[in-house]
This record gives structure tokens, C-alpha cells and sequence, in this order.
């Protein structure tokens, strides 16, 4: 109440309601003010941000152009210039779309398109621009799990079809997401005894893109978390779990041929600490190669944001 009271007296609204009025998250505003100068034209003396009907305007035609596919930097010159622009009848309305709720069809649609073409014109620029656009819009758990997962499986069935000739572009592809991912985040919280998260491939996996992914949610958590990356041989992550102590364990697994429920059951079995007082890690089994190959006793999330609120609810019991 006290913050709406503020928005009437001072004429403008604040950062937070242009947001849930467009749809998208305030990250989101703020970022478009700061790379891209779609900022109010008018500040409070403390130097807060307060939006004018035209400057919510510029806001809304920027979300309309977004959602087309066009490359955010274009469609904010446009939203800046008021230059006269034909947008598709078809575009959806954010305004439309409840903060929080996901992307329509149409909407996830025309991202992954736009995302799908600059990879294929291998275009550095406009392919970190759109990422970090989707990711700034929607949140990193959303944009992973509507926009790029479903654009990183497009391009990964382009190449199947055409007998690999554009494998060039998934690799491409990854290694930008791979980039948007950490972009932004904030430093590496600061390691709490039995509070860490660690993250490894198990030996002969080399898919770590759904583990970065993960790294990166947890790390804008304030989680702290230690990852490890690909193919972790068995002696070195025995070795990793016992320096540190961790709350939990996930262990990523994208082929049935590398999944090991002997590793994950040896590694929920190790303790440390004193006698009488021992502690063990919480394992999650995670990735398409644990289906069908169930490890009694641990937890296998089905998709990144059940794996997220899984290992955020251990850290924080933990802690």
C-alpha cells in the first residue's frame, strides 16, 4: 500500500508495477534501461526510477517487437525512434501474460525461432543478445526450459536430418548458452560447512550444459554450489565428496549406458564427520539416462525447476 501511495503523489509508476503490467520480470525493465537506454525520462530525487504513461509506451512496443523475433537491439531503436513498424497481428501481448506463468505457445514459438536463426547465421552478437533477452525476460528456469531447450533440440533434429551437416551450429548454439548462463550472475556465495551443492557428470558423460544450467539457478539463489563438469572419474569424485562435505550430491546422466547406480549408492553411503554424528550427502539422480534405472532411496527429479526447489530445500534444512 505504502508504495502505491508513493506512485500516485509522485506521478509516475515504480519499477515493480510496470513489470507485472507488461508480464515480465523488474530484471527485465531494469536491463532494457541499462543496455539499451529504455529508461524513464524523469527520476526521483533518490534517483528511483518512476514510469510515465509514454514511458511504459516504449516498453510495450519493445515487447511486441521482442516477441516477433526481432534481435532486442533492433526493436529497442525502433521503441526509441518511433519509427513507424508492422508488427505481426499474431505477435502475442505480454501485457497479457501473468509475471511468472510461463510463456504462451505462440510466444516461446517466435523466440526459439529468432534464437534458432542467429545460430544458424553463426551470429555471435545477435545470438548473445537474444539469450540474454530471454533469460532477462522470463528467468533462467523459464528461458531454459521453454525458449533454449526446445530451440537446442530444433537445431540438434536440423542436423540429424541433414547428415550432420549442421553440427556446426549446435556447437555453436551451446557454447553461447553455455556463455548467457553465467552472464550476470552474481559472485559465488561463500561455502558453509555441509551446505554445498556439488555437480558432476558420472565417468564417460560429457553432456554438462543441464548442469551449468543448474549451477547457474542455484547460484542466483545465493546457493553455494561446486561443479565439476564432465566424465568426473569414480576416484576423483569419492575424493571431491569427502574434502568437502557437501549437503548434496546430483549426479548427471544424459545415456542409460553411463548411468551408474552403484556410484550413486556409494556415494550416498559415504559419511564424515565424528562418530556417533556421521553426515551424509543428499544424491539426486538427474538426466534422461537414470530412467528406468531407479536407485532406491534417492531422488530423481524430472526437470531443472524440480531439481532446483529439491536442492534449495535440502541446502536451507541443512543450514
Amino acid at each position: 500500500m505504502e508504495e502505491h501511495r508513493e506512485d500516485i503523489t509522485s506521478g509516475g509508476l515504480t519499477t515493480g508495477e510496470v513489470a507485472r503490467r507488461l508480464g515480465v520480470a523488474p530484471t527485465t525493465v531494469r536491463s532494457w534501461d541499462r543496455r539499451y537506454r529504455l529508461g524513464p525520462d524523469t527520476r526521483t530525487d533518490g534517483r528511483h526510477r518512476r514510469w510515465t504513461p509514454a514511458d511504459v509506451a516504449r516498453l510495450e512496443r519493445m515487447c511486441a517487437l521482442t516477441a516477433t523475433g526481432m534481435a532486442p537491439a533492433e526493436a529497442a531503436r525502433l521503441a526509441l525512434s518511433g519509427e513507424p513498424v508492422d508488427v505481426p497481428k499474431t505477435a502475442p501481448s505480454r501485457g497479457r501474460r501473468k509475471a511468472g506463468s510461463g510463456l504462451s505457445l505462440g510466444d516461446a514459438r517466435q523466440e526459439c525461432k529468432g534464437i534458432a536463426r542467429a545460430a544458424l547465421r553463426l551470429d555471435a552478437a545477435a545470438l548473445d543478445d537474444l539469450l540474454a533477452a530471454a533469460i532477462d525476460r522470463h528467468g533462467l528456469v523459464t528461458a531454459w526450459t521453454e525458449v533454449i531447450v526446445p530451440t537446442l533440440q530444433a537445431v540438434g533434429r536440423k542436423w540429424e536430418r541433414s547428415g550432420e551437416r549442421y553440427v556446426e551450429v549446435e556447437h555453436f548454439l551451446s557454447w553461447h548458452v553455455s556463455c548467457a548462463l553465467r552472464r550476470g550472475l552474481p559472485p559465488a556465495a561463500v561455502d558453509r560447512p555441509g551446505a554445498t551443492t556439488l555437480l558432476a557428470c558420472v565417468p564417460g558423460e560429457n553432456h554438462t550444459l543441464p548442469l551449468e544450467v543448474l549451477a547457474a539457478a542455484l547460484a542466483e539463489r545465493g546457493l553455494p554450489v561446486r561443479m565439476f563438469g564432465g566424465a568426473v572419474p569414480v576416484e576423483s569424485l569419492v575424493a571431491a565428496v569427502r574434502r568437502t562435505g557437501p549437503a548434496a550430491v546430483a549426479l548427471w546422466a544424459q545415456s542409460r549406458t553411463t548411468a551408474s547406480p552403484p556410484l550413486a549408492q556409494h556415494v550416498a553411503a559415504m559419511g564424515w564427520g565424528v562418530r556417533g554424528a556421521r553426515r551424509h550427502a543428499v544424491v539426486l539422480t538427474l538426466g534422461p539416462g537414470w530412467a528406468g534405472r531407479a536407485v532406491a532411496g534417492l531422488s530423481r527429479p524430472r526437470g531443472l525447476a524440480e531439481a532446483v526447489a529439491a536442492l534449495e530445500s535440502v541446502v536451507r534444512t541443512d543450514s
